[in-house]
C-alpha cells in the first residue's frame, strides 16, 4: 500500500562547496616563485527549483558519479533519475590532469513528489471505509468541539454505513460502492418510511422528504482532484460524496449537487492508514474517520444489534419542578439542571422588576443549544397531565440576523437506551402567534404521548430556536409537571 512505483528526479534541499588541494603545490616562497599547476577544485549543488544535479569542477579532468543505487555516470553534469524513492549516498570523484582525485559524498533523502496522493490513492487505488473502531464521524460547533454534540460508533445503530466503500483511483477516478444498503439521515428523509433507518439502496427507495429524487447519491463512478498543499479533495459528478450525502461545500442540501470540496488529513499507522474527512460551516464541524488497511482482514466485523446501555428503574413521581430561585431542595425536585449548552445562572434579578428570583438562560451560538435535567430513573407520568414554564423573553436580543428566534421548545427523551434519543423524543413547541417579548408568559403543554410511555428520562428545553450565530438571553422560571 504504501511502495512507490514511479520515477523521480534527483532534487535535494543542501548547497555546499567543496575544495581540495593536492601535493603538486609548493609554497611559492621555497619554490622560486611557485607552481603552476593546475588542482581539481570541485563543487556539487541540488537545486530546490531544478532537477538537475550540477557539478561544478575546476581543473578537473575525469568526473566519477556514483548515485547509491547501483547507477553511474563519467559526465561532468550528468542528469539521473532514482527510480524509488528513498534515502541515497551520492559520491563524486574528480580527478585532474595530474592524476590526483579527491571524492565527495553527500547523503540525499528523495521524496516521490506525489507521496501525499499514493498515500490517498495508493499505488493504483485505494479503498477507504468508516472506521469501526472508537468512534466514526461526528458533529460539533468547532474543531476544538469535534464530535459533542454527536458522535456515531459501531455499536450496531448505523451498521449500514459501515459497509460502504469508497475508491479512489491514481488517475482520477473516483468509485463509491453502496454495497447495497443506505441510511436514511432525518436532515434528508425525516417524514418518510426511510427516516433514521438502513433501507435497501434502490433507486425507488432514494426521494427525500421534499419528494426529490436523490438517487444519485447511490453507488456510481465520478472523478476527483487532490491538492496536497490544501489539503482539499473535490469531488466532481453528480451525486459524489463522502462524510454525509448532504454535505456540500459551503452548505447542506437535500438534493445531489454536482460538485463538493472538503478537507482532508491522512495519518500512517501500523497496518492502516486513517483519512480524516472535515466539512466546516460557520458554525458547524462535522468530522468523519475513514480507513485503508494493508490488509483488510485486520478490519472488525460490523455491530449489526444495538446493545442498550442500561435500563433504568422506574419511578411513579408526584412532583417535577425547578423553580430556578435557588439551588434549595425547596426550589428544585427531580429537575436538576446537567448537561448543557447554554449558561444557566439561578436566582437572578426579575428583568420584569418581580420580587422573586429567577433563572438567566444565555442561549450562546452552538446549533444544538439545549438546557438538559438528566433523570436517574424512567418516569411514569400517572400523577401529572400537563408540563409548563414561565419565560421571558426580551426584545432587546438581535433577532434580525443571524437566526436567533423567537422560540420556545420543551422535549421529554429516552437517553439511558437510545444515544440517538433526539429521534423518538416527545417534542412540544410554542406557535409563534402565542409568543409575546418583554413579560412573562406561561406556556403549557399536555404531556400526550408522553402518559403512554415508561422509558423517559431526560428533559430538556430550547428557547430561541437553532442554528443561529448570535447569542440571546432569556429568563425562566417554574418549570413544572402538574396535573
Amino acid at each position: 500500500m504504501k511502495k512507490f512505483n514511479c520515477s523521480l528526479l534527483l532534487m535535494a534541499s543542501m548547497l555546499f562547496s567543496l575544495f581540495f588541494a593536492a601535493s603538486c603545490s609548493k609554497d611559492p616562497d621555497t619554490n622560486g616563485g611557485g607552481s603552476d599547476c593546475q588542482l581539481p577544485v570541485s563543487s556539487q549543488r541540488d537545486k530546490l527549483s531544478g532537477s538537475d544535479l550540477h557539478q561544478f569542477s575546476q581543473n578537473a579532468t575525469t568526473y566519477a558519479w556514483d548515485f547509491g543505487d547501483g547507477k553511474t555516470s563519467t559526465l561532468k553534469d550528468p542528469v539521473h533519475v532514482f527510480d524509488v524513492a528513498g534515502t541515497y549516498t551520492v559520491k563524486l570523484t574528480a580527478t585532474n590532469a595530474s592524476s590526483v582525485s579527491k571524492t565527495f559524498s553527500n547523503t540525499i533523502d528523495i521524496k516521490d513528489p506525489n507521496s501525499a496522493l499514493a498515500l490517498l490513492a495508493g499505488a493504483t487505488s485505494k479503498t477507504w471505509k468508516l472506521f469501526r473502531e472508537g468512534t466514526a464521524l461526528g458533529v460539533g460547533p468547532n474543531a476544538a468541539g469535534a464530535r459533542s454534540w454527536f458522535s456515531l460508533s459501531n455499536d450496531g445503530k448505523r451498521p449500514c454505513v459501515y459497509e460502504h466503500e469508497f475508491t479512489l483511483h491514481r488517475d482520477g477516478k473516483f468509485v463509491f460502492d453502496d454495497n447495497g444498503t443506505f441510511w436514511g439521515e432525518g436532515a434528508v428523509f425525516g417524514g418518510t418510511s426511510f427516516n433514521e433507518i438502513c433501507f435497501p439502496a434502490q433507486a425507488s427507495n432514494m426521494v427525500n422528504k421534499n419528494g426529490a429524487n436523490v438517487s444519485a447519491w447511490l453507488g456510481g463512478t465520478h472523478s476527483f482532484t487532490y491538492n496536497a498543499t490544501t489539503g482539499k479533495i473535490t469531488l466532481t459528478g453528480t451525486g459524489a460524496w463522502m462524510g454525509l450525502p448532504q454535505l456540500g461545500t459551503v452548505a447542506e442540501s437535500l438534493v445531489p449537487e454536482a460538485s463538493k470540496t472538503f478537507s482532508a488529513t491522512i495519518e500512517e499507522k501500523a497496518g492502516y492508514d486513517l483519512l480524516t474527512v472535515v466539512y466546516q460551516y460557520a458554525d458547524l464541524y462535522w468530522d468523519f474517520t475513514y480507513v485503508g488497511y494493508d490488509n483488510w482482514a485486520d478490519e472488525p466485523d460490523v455491530v449489526t444489534v444495538v446493545v442498550p446501555c442500561c435500563d433504568l428503574d422506574n419511578i411513579t413521581p408526584t412532583a417535577m419542578f425547578n423553580t430556578f430561585a435557588s439551588t434549595d431542595p425547596a426550589d428544585v425536585a427531580l429537575l436538576v439542571p446537567t448537561a448543557s449548552e447554554v449558561t444557566l445562572t439561578v436566582g437572578e434579578t426579575d428583568p420584569a422588576a418581580g420580587m422573586a428570583k429567577v433563572g438567566k438562560y444565555v442561549r450562546g451560538t452552538g446549533q444544538f443549544a439545549d438546557l438538559k435535567f438528566q433523570l436517574l430513573n424512567d418516569v411514569n407520568f400517572d400523577n401529572f397531565t400537563q408540563v409548563s414554564v414561565d419565560v421571558f423573553i426580551p426584545s432587546s436580543n438581535t433577532y434580525s440576523t443571524g437566526g436567533l428566534a423567537q422560540a420556545v421548545q420543551l422535549w421529554i427523551a429516552d437517553a439511558s437506551e437510545d444515544t440517538e434519543f433526539w429521534t423518538t423524543w416527545e417534542q412540544y413547541d410554542v406557535a409563534p402567534a402565542d409568543i409575546v417579548v418583554d413579560q412573562w408568559k406561561t406556556y403549557t403543554w399536555q404531556l400526550g404521548g408522553a402518559k403512554t410511555r415508561d422509558d423517559l428520562d431526560l428533559v430538556g428545553m430550547v428557547i430561541g430556536g437553532s442554528n443561529h450565530t448570535v447569542d440571546g438571553t432569556f429568563f425562566i422560571r417554574n418549570l413544572r409537571f402538574h396535573n
